[in-house]
């Protein structure tokens, strides 16, 4: 796995810069595409500005041309259209992919931190081979054998963030009733706690257990991932993971929304250590 330079980054920030540049131009979407002499038509150019598509290198001249854009930005917008038009590694993995989780991938392929709370079973990136099967077996009932391999496979893959060049940072609280739940029976289950200790003790891995004791919370409504990335440039995204899509939010407001709650999930949880000695018991008894 390539990661750290994902396409799916680089063509949400172009479509943000592309959108700015045409606010800050004071144009339309119809006066742009009538200045293009015939080049494109507005809708073309609304598709640039949701990420539906990303311009071809003689529309973006075109476009920038338009809006006044030279020199070295004028450059790095083409290289971040360049970029945009790659293929992840995972792309591979696409016609597999839910709708949306295909952007979720490349999103935390290039992140620099993840924050998540997850009530009902163990995210991917810290599941084991087996846990992983069982899982995908109880959610999706009908799937072949070579569809499900493939599944187990990506999410190890995805886990290669945790501990290779500059190692994303994972922050995970987790429902204490997720730990409980046997997925895949106890054999399965212990292998998989063993594995939530390991990995909980890498520097950049921080793990707390939500318990029962901590009653009605501000996460109740459902799991969620908060995603950061390294260059300040990419705002923060909040993915939301559904039984057959998935949906990404940006809006300051909504990111600012999740963020406070996740700050009160970390208030209301065990604190890593404790939550090491908690499962470190559950392991003794599965055995």
């Amino acid at each position: 796995m390539s990661g750290h330079v994902s396409p799916t980054v680089r063509a949400r920030r172009l479509r943000i810069e592309l959108h700015r540049l045409r606010q800050e131009a004071g144009h339309t979407l119809q006066r742009v595409a009538d200045l293009s002499d015939g080049a494109f038509n507005a809708a073309t150019v609304g598709r640039w500005e949701t990420g539906d598509r990303v311009p071809r290198q003689g529309d973006l001249r075109v476009l920038l041309e338009i809006y006044g854009v030279s020199g070295d930005r004028r450059g790095a917008l083409q290289k971040l259209a360049k970029e945009a038009k790659q293929r992840g590694w995972w792309h591979a993995h696409r016609d597999m992919l839910k709708d949306g989780f295909g952007l979720y991938v490349g999103l935390e392929s290039e992140a620099a931190a993840v924050q998540t709370y997850q009530s009902l079973y163990v995210p991917g990136l810290l599941q084991t081979e087996d846990y992983s099967r069982a899982a995908i077996r109880g959610i999706r009932m009908n799937e072949d054998p070579e569809g499900l391999e493939a599944k187990v496979q990506l999410r190890q893959s995805r886990q290669q963030r945790l501990t290779g060049r500059d190692p994303l940072r994972l922050w995970a609280v987790l429902d204490e009733a997720l730990v409980h739940r046997q997925v895949g029976g106890p054999t399965v289950m212990r292998e998989q706690l063993e594995k939530l200790v390991e990995q909980a003790r890498l520097p950049n891995v921080t793990l707390q257990l939500l318990p029962y004791a901590a009653g009605a919370h501000p996460a109740l409504e459902g799991p969620f991932y908060m995603l950061e990335f390294p260059d300040p440039q990419d705002a923060g995204v909040i993915y939301l993971e559904q039984a057959t899509s998935g949906l990404a939010l940006e809006a300051e407001d909504e990111v600012r929304r999740y963020t406070l709650m996740f700050g009160h999930l970390t208030a209301l949880a065990l604190s890593p250590e404790e939550t090491d000695t908690h499962l470190t018991r559950m392991i003794d008894s599965y055995r």
